[in-house]
């Protein structure tokens, strides 16, 4: 292969990783590991799905348990993005996917052993900080492998991978569960598949390491947990544990909103090298894809993690054939992120997949919003296959727009800050409309018992009953409850879905660079050409390996 020229002087530090070209067979040999981990981030949530109903009966949960055994993960997951993105921008990658992997399979482990509701949470926030890890890890690695204009090339099988992993992990959850391993089983499944990532990564994986000067933000990022963690208690309790307008509740908001405004303050004006650099957010359209993320996180994850419950509630099914139904949607997915990375590649052009994706998402959000458990399956498979095509061609191509307008040297930074407010906006989301699903439940079973001449109806909004153990007029009330309360959560989930799509509109598409970094504004026009050249050079000096475009 054509040895590139020495990158001149005037360059960017961080400009000398473009000297380091990786053929086709080697990017696909370091992406083993990486899609091995970005699978086991995945199915730490999937394979879990079509389990909670299972777990919260055997450990007399509530539907506030089963709700935070979902936040607990997202939660964790969504205050450590930013700081796992940082670190990448100042140590090994390579030793921090590592590091991710290994508190991932230890809170997996103490999932599996949990004997109670409370030290299964606190286990899944464990597991959240290695799925932060991989999370934001995984796409940095990938960025820094493969410019932004090739990236697309290699979106099929990242697409592959996420719906493996979400099409697997409902089934595999479900044939578990009803296994004599039981519930615990879901837990253990995602260790062999970590270990066999850390070990492909340690062979594969070779990235340089650009020794800089640490200043990790301790104040900045604990500030952001706690601004966090304080909110969503608030959301997810209120209305259960206290009202809505009591001292309690006041004292919690105002508490959040004075370390939130704290959190502001130190990443602005007291961190040397904030876990949030403010300054990303000058840039239009990391501001607009950032506030999409999280509009699109509360709708996409408020709504759909509730699904697994209608499956088995209000229609009856087995944790299988609940596993089953989300092929519907996955399969949506799986062709629209392959369909549009190939043409992103192809093209360049990015933005109007973006918005095709994003009316596909208000549409299904919308369709789903119609059903109760009356629905025809053939029709909410038809709707849930609508929203999955408009999610794959959204999420990775809205970190796609993000990472192509950063320099290299912020990519990790960037990368997780987008992560980042999706996960928090599907922690509030998942924690909002879990409250008001408890409150639309149990509104709608005290009055469907009351029709029955059942007056003490002994339920609350904590209860998830076991619909087995019920008599046939009495599940029907809860099989109405659920189905028609989970219609109106994506309902409500839909103006969400649009406020995302106006931001999407107002992004300006900027053609995908055909480097790994930006060219630095300083660089001499002489050198600038030397760059593109010798880039165009190595890019046709590797085709062969990677075959046709």
């Amino acid at each position: 292969m054509t040895q590139p020229a020495p990158v001149p002087a005037t360059a960017s530090s961080a400009s000398a990783d473009v000297d380091v070209a990786m053929t086709h067979r080697q990017v696909l040999e370091a992406l083993s590991g990486l899609l091995l981990a970005m699978f086991v981030a995945m199915l730490s949530s999937t394979v879990v799905s079509n389990a909670l109903p299972r777990i919260v009966a055997d450990l007399d949960g509530s539907q506030t348990g089963y709700t935070w055994v979902v936040v607990a993960t997202l939660l964790s997951m969504t205050a450590t993005t930013p700081i796992w993105g940082k670190l990448a921008d100042q140590f090994s990658k390579k030793m921090l996917v590592q590091t991710a992997l290994v508190i991932f399979s230890i809170g997996s482990l103490i999932a599996g052993l949990a004997p109670s509701m409370e030290v299964l949470i606190g286990a899944r926030v464990v597991q959240g900080l290695g799925v932060g890890g991989l999370t934001a890890l995984v796409q940095v690695v990938i960025a820094s492998m493969i410019p932004p204009r090739e990236r697309g090339r290699y979106s099929g099988y990242i697409g592959a991978v996420f719906a493996l992993a979400t099409v697997s992990g409902p089934l595999i959850g479900g044939l578990i569960v009803d296994s004599p391993l039981g519930w615990r089983g879901t837990f253990y499944v995602g260790i062999p598949v970590a270990v066999l990532a850390f070990v492909l990564l340690q062979k594969t994986l070779r990235l340089p390491i650009v020794k800089r000067e640490v200043h990790i933000d301790y104040a900045g990022a604990t500030l952001i947990v706690a601004g966090v963690s304080i909110l969503l208690v608030w959301v997810s309790l209120g209305g259960n544990q206290f009202d809505w307008f009591s001292t309690a509740s006041v004292l919690m908001v105002l508490g959040g909103l004075l370390v939130v405004m704290g959190a502001v303050y130190v990443e602005a004006r007291v961190a040397i090298d904030p876990v949030v650099p403010l300054r990303l957010f000058r840039d239009r359209t990391i501001a607009l894809a950032t506030t999409a993320s999280v509009l699109i996180g509360v709708a996409m994850f408020g709504s759909t993690v509730y699904l697994s419950q209608y499956f088995q509630i209000a229609r009856g099914m087995s944790p299988t054939a609940a596993g089953l139904m989300s092929i519907c949607m996955v399969g949506g997915l799986l062709v629209s992120s392959i369909t549009s990375g190939r043409r992103i590649t192809t093209t360049g052009l990015w933005k109007r997949w973006l918005v095709g994706g994003m009316v596909l998402v208000v549409v299904g959000l919308g369709l789903l919003g119609t059903i109760d458990e009356t629905t025809p399956l053939a029709l909410v498979g038809l709707f849930m296959a609508v929203l999955g095509v408009g999610l794959g061609a959204t999420m990775q191509n809205l970190v796609l727009a993000v990472q192509n307008n950063v320099p290299l040297s912020d990519l990790g930074a960037a990368s997780s800050v987008v992560a980042f407010f999706r996960s928090l906006g599907g922690s509030v989301g998942v924690s909002a409309l879990g409250a008001l699903l408890a409150t639309q439940v149990a509104d709608s079973v005290q009055k469907g018992l009351r029709g029955l001449g059942i007056e003490d109806a002994g339920h609350t909004s904590h209860d998830i009953p076991d619909l087995s153990q019920l008599p046939a007029p009495v599940r029907a009330v809860f099989e109405h409850a659920f189905g028609d309360s989970i219609g109106y959560l994506f309902l409500v989930s839909t103006p969400f879905a649009l406020a995302a799509l106006l931001c999407v509109l107002a992004i300006r598409e900027v053609p995908l660079r055909t480097t790994h970094d930006m060219v630095p504004a300083d660089t001499a026009p002489e050198a600038t050409a030397e760059l593109v050249e010798d880039t165009e050079v190595r890019d046709a000096s590797s085709t062969p390996a990677g075959g046709a475009r």
